[in-house]
């Protein structure tokens, strides 16, 4: 991730969900912080103090991914920007002190409901909210990460433009099939 350090940008080595699952303690279900929605992060704990504290990044990635159900069932789209250069997803980072006392970073992606949105809208299963990450221009990635208000950060929580994106059909590559083998030759299952 990139963030601010200082006077600085500086890019640092951090891991997905801000509220990693060996942090969630024992008795409370696991719940999910890879992405914040940017509606209600305020009101959540996990992703509040980051927002206030202005502790945003980006994410820096070539494309990513979302389920399209528009053929019946889930087929995986690889989605970027038109003209295929790398693009920049808003972000909250936080701290975490390790056992060994050393300290992690953790991040969140921030979404936006992507119901009116030409191409994100086409994304998620079907009744679900549609949500988009957030991608910030590269002319705004050094206005992003020195905001100095909530107020000024919320600007930056809009979709990016449909005809300035690429999306297109990139499912997985089928499983190998799993051989269980046991001591008798005949017994032997493909699962």
């Amino acid at each position: 991730m990139f963030r601010r350090g200082g006077d600085a940008f500086e890019t640092v080595p951090a891991s997905f969900d801000i509220v990693p699952r060996r942090h969630i303690p024992p008795g409370v279900k696991v719940f999910d912080t890879t992405n914040a929605h940017s509606e209600s992060m305020e009101q959540k704990r996990s992703f509040s103090g980051a927002w206030k504290n202005l502790q945003f990044c980006l994410i820096p990635c070539q494309t990513f991914f979302e389920p399209n159900y528009e053929s019946g069932k889930a087929v995986r789209w690889k989605i970027g920007l038109a003209n295929g250069d790398p693009l920049a997803i808003a972000g909250l980072w936080r701290s975490w002190k390790e056992v060994d006392g050393s300290h992690t970073l953790a991040i969140t992606m921030l979404t936006v409901n992507s119901d009116e949105h030409p191409l994100m809208n086409r994304f998620h299963k079907p009744g679900d909210e549609k949500r988009s990450v957030v991608i910030v221009p590269p002319t705004g990635h050094g206005d992003w990460l020195s905001c100095r208000s909530i107020d000024e950060a919320r600007a930056f929580l809009q979709l990016y433009p449909a005809e300035a994106m690429h999306a297109e059909p990139f499912p997985l590559p089928p499983r190998k099939p799993k051989v269980v083998v046991d001591d008798d030759p005949q017994t032997s299952l493909i699962e």
